[in-house]
């Protein structure tokens, strides 16, 4: 009997591991674009769910976004259906918004797929690959976004809806989702979006990571992904201890919440700078940049009475020993 071929048999493995996280007979979604990477990732999902008795449906978003996008969606369907998949495809609309084309695709991409998810009850695998992660931390690097950018993409996420976002193939790179298709027959479609240089990704991927790896020597992706995993670590350290922290220091108040401003002057920074950042995603759902953060811990280091901070979604303003964010 011959050998299982080497990229096979590593995405196979990927995959295997958390799938066996699931319950016999569960269901789990494959987000099926027909590129190399979720053609990969749903073929070895087929293969190790049949053992299971788990089935397996992919959703292939078209976004209408190019010529020969439907039947691009089209037939990545049909290949699914071939791998004994059952598929759907799903139209969105895209109007570019105030942060462009691609993230406006994307935003109606996971919406889509959140609505399967939710509907089938069932978590969703995606196929971003260890290539992925590394422009993703290189993206976080370039915007100065700070360490929670830095932690890149988590191999596994619940969302406030939840809805379970899995990523199996982190560790793999891009040219073994390629090999996996050369080697299983599986054609795949190489999205012109892709090799776009208006998107900052591409340019990422083309030519930054290109000159860094020339520059500098092999391994530049790989650290890059180690980097994120690093991070990911000390921030769930990070998330033990303000959890504990929130618990004494927090209060709610009339149409918000307030935090001791003495407590969080006795904080480190980076652990002020957290609170309030949590503090405001939670109770108000909106993310503060930097710049907005360091402005509110003013109200707690450097007190000179100052009037209120206008932030996204809420104000912050000092009164007596307490910093009170209210709804705007």
């Amino acid at each position: 009997m011959p050998s299982l071929p080497a990229p096979v048999a590593e995405i196979r493995r990927a995959v295997r591991g958390p799938l066996g996280e699931l319950p016999d007979g569960s269901t789990v979604i494959v987000a099926l674009s027909g590129g190399a990477d979720s053609l990969a990732l749903a073929a070895a999902t087929a293969f190790e769910a049949r053992a299971r008795g788990i089935d397996v449906l992919s959703i292939t978003v078209d976004h209408g976004l190019q010529i020969g996008s439907g039947d691009a969606a089209a037939m990545a369907s049909a290949q699914a259906n071939a791998l004994g998949i059952r598929s759907r495809v799903e139209r969105v609309e895209v109007a570019a918004g105030a942060d462009g084309l691609e993230a406006a695709a994307r935003e109606a991409r996971y919406s889509a797929l959140r609505r399967a998810a939710s509907a089938e009850r069932a978590p969703v695998l995606l196929g971003h690959t260890l290539d992925d992660q590394a422009e993703t931390v290189l993206l976080g690097l370039a915007r100065g976004a700070g360490a929670t950018s830095l932690q890149g993409m988590a191999p596994l996420r619940e969302d406030a809806d939840g809805v379970r976002w899995i990523r199996p193939l982190l560790a793999v790179r891009r040219e073994t989702t390629r090999a996996f298709c050369t080697a299983t027959d599986l054609e795949f479609w190489d999205d012109p979006h892709n090799a776009d240089p208006r998107f900052t990704r591409v340019r990422v991927r083309e030519r930054v990571l290109p000159i860094l790896e020339s520059e500098l020597g092999p391994g530049i992706a790989e650290a890059l992904a180690r980097t994120a995993e690093q991070l990911r670590e000390d921030a769930a350290a990070f998330d033990d201890m303000i959890h504990e922290t929130i618990e004494d220091i927090v209060e709610h108040a009339e149409a918000g919440i307030s935090v001791s401003a003495a407590a969080l002057a006795a904080n480190p920074a980076a652990l002020r700078n957290r609170i309030i950042r949590l503090v405001v995603d939670s109770e108000f759902g909106v993310a503060l940049s930097r710049v907005q953060t360091v402005e509110v811990a003013r109200l707690a280091t450097d007190w000179t009475g100052q009037g209120p901070i206008d932030l996204p979604g809420c104000t912050a303003r000092r009164t007596g020993g307490r910093i009170v964010f209210r709804a705007r």
